[in-house]
């Protein structure tokens, strides 16, 4: 009994001991956790030519290497609600010529870029309805690490990113926080 009795004292003074550090060092460093992202953009695109128009947008800060950036179109509605389509998208125009249009993106940790691409024989430039008042919503994801609510994430583990509904039920992401950046 003595021992277990010297044991539990020596256990109490130790953890005493290590539990009154004084040390009140503040650590700087950084915050390399991404938190979700989301904002909706009505972009106002450049002519490159009369078959590509582009819209491009630099981050806040950087993003770290494990983030993954989606877009997604607006095309059309379910009611009131927005129906989304991830990008890459082709738009088939319907005319004889079985012209198309694709909505393309592509980012890095610095930036963001839409591209509107028309078939050589479909003129965007002369059918602006393809590139002008078009809404998109883009969402930063931490694609490894810890979304929000402290959820695991895992890049393509359990989500369908076609799916619009599924990305922001499996990333937590509260919609009605979702502002327009311009």
């Amino acid at each position: 009994m003595k021992k277990i009795l010297l044991f539990l004292f020596l256990g109490a003074v130790g953890f005493t001991a290590y539990s009154c550090d004084n040390d009140d060092t503040v650590v700087q460093g950084t915050d390399y956790d991404t938190i979700n992202q989301s904002f909706d953009i009505s972009p106002t695109f450049t002519r490159v030519n009369d078959n590509l128009y582009r819209w491009s947008d630099d981050f806040n800060k950087p993003l770290i290497q494990s983030d993954m950036v989606l877009i997604y179109m607006q095309i059309g509605t379910d009611g009131d609600s927005p129906v989304w389509k991830l990008l890459p998208y082709t738009y088939y125009v319907g005319n004889g010529n079985n012209d198309a249009v694709d909505y393309i993106y592509e980012f890095s940790k610095y930036a963001a870029t839409i591209n509107i691409n028309s078939t050589n024989t479909f003129s965007l430039t002369a059918n602006p309805s393809y590139y002008q008042n078009k809404k998109f919503r883009v969402l930063i994801l931490p694609a490894n690490g810890t979304g929000t609510g402290g959820a695991k994430m895992a890049k393509g583990a359990g989500v369908d990113y076609n799916d619009y509904k599924s990305v922001i039920k499996y990333y937590n992401i509260d919609e009605s926080k979702i502002v327009t950046k311009y």
